[in-house]
């Protein structure tokens, strides 16, 4: 499976990168969009698990690291407020 990584602009600047097993992601989070934090944690945490289970279908084994990335994914969005916006750029 090809693997994504995608940088996520900050509402204060700072940048992070979310991995992904499948390029899945791209459905829910395209490069060159913006999205509320809101969105951004609603898009981000169903792109993980269904990529996650594009591993399990595919290998027979749900991919752990995604289950980290959603957690780096929940510290960051905690960070900032609802409304705020996060800019979705290719990496």
């Amino acid at each position: 499976m090809p693997e994504v990584h995608l940088t996520l602009q900050w509402p204060d600047g700072s940048r992070s990168q979310l991995y992904s097993p499948s390029t899945v992601i791209l459905q829910h989070l395209p490069p060159g969009r913006q999205f509320t934090v809101a969105e951004l944690e609603s898009r981000g945490l169903a792109a993980l698990a269904e990529a996650s289970e594009r591993v399990r279908a595919r290998y027979g084994f749900a991919c752990t690291r995604t289950d980290e990335e959603a957690r780096k994914l929940q510290h960051s969005l905690a960070g900032f407020s609802a409304e705020q916006l996060v800019q979705i750029q290719a990496s």
